[in-house]
């Protein structure tokens, strides 16, 4: 059966729709990605492309045994593909479209590694679903969406905001800029920027992370896409059975302009200059190229031939055997794991199994008490959410990181809630703190503790000072029935280094 392709690809306009759309919707996930924060857009609003994403959806659902009604958007895009193949990778991705701006020396009708090579995007998604089942959601770190989102919150916003701000202060030199100056920092700032930047752990390596898979493109056009993306590999299992596909008609006459621009390579010469629809992302460069009108894209509701580089027995046995190991080597050192210190209700709600390494909640943050994990808590732990005190603390009056997760691992707590959720429990390293070893006047973490019955209390004592005068000083005291663990405490210690008072992870089992 061959149907009538939708009008708006039969448009000669439609490769210039496509680039509208995927700008628009590079913008629009950039905007979401800077309202995602406090005060900012609704939560709902700046999870959204999450929730869009099928592979994360998935794997969520088989790591913490749940259907979340709000993941169900995943099949909008699961529903796109079934229609029009891997149009997410070519039209909506906002990697892709990174992707499609960074240039490529080399010609696209030049595979730089064997065709069979584009397994390995399939053996990764195959090994992220398995290990998935075994409660263990590492792999997500590789999905294209939480590797953007990852990096823009944790280094290319803060970057931003420091050459805004640095670029302020020069100009603040300046005496008749001063009013502009003050004028556009009024306008940018809580909007747009925060008035106290937060420090970030490791920025370098985020940064570092994405420059690596844009650079790839150095190699072939969508170097990542043809791969090694798992989304784009689950994606493209699903478009063996979409129903519009590109064809070839009789008009052809071999001239090889659409394989020269196809950003896939996916278009094959040997064979009648057809190609795979589990490796076109609906692009229409081809459609651009092709100078007699010989392409088109009918509904065809067949399924697509198996490539040799499909996933096959082979590959399924392999990552079988891969996640398996992997996660059992992961979970070998959580007996030696000091307990980290998790956002509020996470701890108690098998945050690992849960969690997608997103990082909206890094970037939610007020204060950027929350960070991602490094391997503190070993590699089943990687870029899952910490609270770093010494860095930020967490805010009593704050509860936005829960309302942002996309899957509820830091669950969605109301505000009373969450003041009531334990992070940690906070101790005096009395060989440090002021009163305590230098019997010096301070009362600085007692002073911070926001929880109405303090719990931090002071005990007034008479001591002799270093010249041997007598002198009272107030030493602070933790009531750990008290204390919920939100680090304002060590946050705000002024001793020089390691703060004098340190809030530490509490397990899951244990009980107040």
């Amino acid at each position: 059966m061959n149907m009538v392709l939708p009008f708006c690809l039969r448009w000669p306009s439609a490769p210039w729709l496509r680039r509208a759309v995927q700008f628009g919707a590079l913008t629009a996930f950039l905007v979401l990605l800077v309202v995602a924060r406090r005060g900012g857009a609704p939560p709902s609003l700046a999870n959204l492309p999450m929730r869009l994403d099928p592979l994360t959806a998935l794997a969520h659902a088989l790591a913490a045994r749940i259907l979340l009604p709000a993941s169900a958007l995943a099949l909008l895009t699961l529903a796109l593909t079934l229609l029009l193949g891997r149009a997410w990778c070519g039209w909506l991705c906002p990697l892709g479209t990174l992707l499609d701006l960074v240039p490529s020396s080399r010609p696209t009708t030049r595979p730089v590694l064997p065709e069979t090579w584009r397994r390995v995007k399939h053996f990764l998604w195959l090994a992220l679903v398995i290990a998935a089942l075994l409660g263990n959601l590492t792999l997500l770190v590789l999905d294209p969406l939480t590797l953007l989102i990852r990096t823009f919150g944790a280094a290319l916003w803060p970057a931003l905001e420091r050459i805004v701000t640095a670029t302020e202060v020069a100009a603040y030199t300046l005496p008749p800029l001063r009013p502009v100056v003050g004028e556009l920092d009024r306008l940018l700032r809580p909007a747009v920027f925060p008035v106290e930047a937060p420090p970030y752990r490791t920025p370098v390596l985020y940064a570092l992370t994405l420059t690596a898979v844009l650079s790839l493109n150095a190699l072939a056009p969508r170097f990542w896409c043809r791969y090694l993306c798992p989304l784009g590999g689950l994606l493209g299992v699903v478009s063996k059975v979409a129903l519009v596909r590109r064809e070839v008609t009789s008009a052809c006459t071999r001239c090889g302009a659409c394989a020269r621009v196809c950003p896939t390579g996916t278009i094959h010469p040997d064979r009648d200059f057809a190609s795979d629809p589990a490796e076109c992302t609906m692009c229409l460069e081809c459609l651009e190229a092709c100078p007699y009108d010989a392409i088109r894209f009918p509904v065809r509701p067949t399924l697509a031939s198996w490539e040799t580089y499909d996933p096959n027995r082979r590959t399924a046995l392999t990552a079988l055997g891969v996640a398996v190991a992997g996660v059992a080597l992961f979970r070998s050192s959580r007996a030696t794991r000091v307990p980290l210190i998790r956002p509020p209700g996470a701890r108690e709600n098998d945050l690992e199994a849960k969690c997608i390494r997103c990082g909206l909640c890094v970037r939610s943050c007020p204060t950027g008490a929350i960070q991602p994990a490094l391997l503190e808590g070993g590699l089943e732990s990687l870029w899952t959410p910490v609270v770093i005190p010494r860095l930020g603390y967490c805010d009593y009056s704050c509860n936005a990181c829960g309302q942002v997760c996309p899957v509820e691992a830091i669950p969605p707590l109301s505000l009373e809630e969450k003041r009531r959720a334990v992070l940690g429990r906070a101790y005096v390293d009395r060989n440090r703190c002021i009163p305590w070893a230098d019997h010096r006047p301070c009362i600085v973490c007692e002073e911070m503790c926001p929880v109405p019955e303090k719990a931090i209390i002071l005990e007034e004592v008479t001591v002799a000072d270093a010249a041997g005068q007598p002198v009272t000083v107030q030493r602070p005291h933790v009531v750990e029935k008290r204390c919920i663990g939100c680090g304002i405490c060590e946050y705000k210690c002024p001793v020089s280094g390691e703060a004098a008072i340190r809030v530490f992870g509490i397990a899951v089992d244990e009980r107040r």
